[in-house]
């Protein structure tokens, strides 16, 4: 439409740099030297809601799975970047090159023009491609202090593409790391998704390290560097906690498992302390402190409260208990209730990443037979829902009326239950729902609240007894 129109139309950036690797672009971009005014007149559907010249094409074809929007842009000029992301001021440009030398690397500076198919490439961008690069357009500095974010998209390339960064890219991140600072979380946390997602997530955590934005992001991480474990650890924490990410990206779990497992210890440098008597370091807590500490990284980030919940308890909890030989049902039912029946096997892939972490087998035996009391105590009941009565059972059969008595008494008998499954039967619930109905609000709500607490508090003991007799003393929270 717009060479019929007599302009010029170019595809544009990642989608040029992707069909030459021989991969299908997620995104089609259009640069062109008509105007935004003559750009809408031209296409039915259009959004054109910013102050870049950027106008939303809409393809809408027959079927709704192939509707999708076209970024169709001005050629453009832009003048300084004060707050280190945006341009101050955009100018229009009727000069291709002019579009071209403001974009940030080489491999996205190439154009493929839409009537002819010729590309276009002044910055060498196709030798680069070639030789698996990453390089700037002109000054590297230039570039970053125009737009900070770009060092991060630098090593998210690296990692996607599988590219390296060219000396002079990288002494250039190195200088201006701290401008990182400029950018705002969300921004970041999208970049580091995208090197968390990627095939190479531990290859993108030694680059951040390696330039010096690691500091400005995740500082907690770099605790772990020249940590020593000694024990059953012949790594570091900070080398213990990539080779866990490595495996994790190996199996292609989760982004969430992913972070999870490149977090689980991150606590274990503030909990470090040296056992004179035994030549050998403890860490008692730091499942506790690594949660912490996880929480306010993932808060910082801007991730999701749901996100944030999951990855925080799959670190507080993976230094569960798990000799079959010595663990009870008990144990296990509890441990599934702390993590819920829909995370329980996240929480084994965070397990055998840090096991593989350690260099040690992936599953070995004790591993299988606790995946399999697992899947046993599945079938028992774990929360207030799973009783087999509730709420409206004591409403409607046993005539109670609705607050506070019902929650504390629902909660009492699943403390029960939990210890010994076989009561979870009507008849014996009810019995026991008369005798504590008979308790004062202050009794029964002590009881309640100590079913509440008894599940973690049970598990913790338990977990300190079996500790103590395989001579590993574990602190009370």
């Amino acid at each position: 439409t717009l060479v019929d129109a007599s302009f010029e139309a170019y595809l544009v950036g990642g989608c040029v740099r992707d069909l030459l690797l021989g991969k299908t672009p997620k995104d089609w971009d259009v640069t062109t030297n008509a105007h935004p005014d003559a750009i809408v007149s031209l296409f039915p559907h259009t959004v054109y809601e910013n102050t870049f010249g950027t106008v939303g094409v809409v393809w809408d074809s027959e079927t709704p799975e192939t509707k999708y929007i076209v970024e169709v842009t001005p050629y453009r000029l832009e003048s300084t970047y004060s707050d280190k992301r945006h341009p101050d001021a955009v100018s229009f440009s009727n000069v291709l090159e002019d579009d071209l030398k403001r974009r940030d690397f080489t491999i996205n500076a190439l154009a493929l023009d839409i009537k002819t198919f010729e590309i276009k490439d002044f910055y060498k961008g196709q030798a680069d491609i070639k030789d698996k690069v990453l390089r700037t357009v002109g000054s590297p500095d230039e570039r970053f202090t125009e737009d900070a974010l770009r060092m991060l998209r630098a090593i998210r390339f690296s990692v996607q593409l599988g590219f390296s960064i060219s000396h002079e890219t990288l002494i250039s991140i190195q200088k201006n790391a701290a401008l990182i600072n400029e950018i705002s979380w969300e921004r970041k946390r999208d970049e580091f998704v995208k090197m968390m997602s990627s095939s190479n997530p531990v290859v993108a955590i030694g680059l951040l390290e390696h330039t010096g934005l690691l500091e400005h992001l995740i500082p907690e991480l770099r605790e772990g560097i020249g940590c020593e474990q000694k024990g059953a650890h012949i790594y570091d924490v900070f080398e213990h906690l990539l080779h866990a990410l490595g495996h994790a990206g190996d199996k292609n779990f989760s982004l969430e498992i992913r972070i999870a497992s490149l977090f689980h210890d991150i606590g274990k440098p503030r909990t470090r302390r040296y056992d004179k008597n035994k030549d050998k370091y403890t860490f008692f807590g730091h499942e506790v402190v690594g949660a912490r500490m996880s929480k306010k990284i993932l808060e910082r980030f801007k991730f999701s409260k749901e996100q944030t919940e999951f990855i925080t308890s799959m670190v507080r909890y993976h230094m569960f208990f798990s000799d079959t030989d010595v663990i009870t049902l008990s144990a296990v039912r509890r441990m599934i209730q702390n993590v819920t029946p829909e995370h329980i096997w996240e929480l084994m892939q965070i397990r055998e990443c840090d096991r593989v972490g350690m260099k040690k087998a992936e599953a070995p035996i004790r591993l299988r037979k606790y995946h399999a009391m697992i899947e046993e105590a599945l079938r028992d009941p774990i929360s207030v829902s799973q009783l087999v009565i509730d709420g409206n059972y004591l409403i409607h059969e046993m005539s109670f009326k609705p607050g506070p008595r019902m929650g504390w008494i629902l909660h009492a008998l699943l403390e029960e239950v939990l210890d010994d499954p076989s009561k979870n039967t009507v008849e014996r619930l009810t019995e026991r729902v008369k005798q504590l109905d008979e308790l004062s609000d202050e009794k029964l709500k002590e009881r309640g609240e100590a079913g509440k607490d008894k599940k973690e508090e049970a598990n913790d003991a338990e977990i300190i007894d079996l500790h103590k007799k395989h001579n590993v003393i574990k602190k009370k929270n």
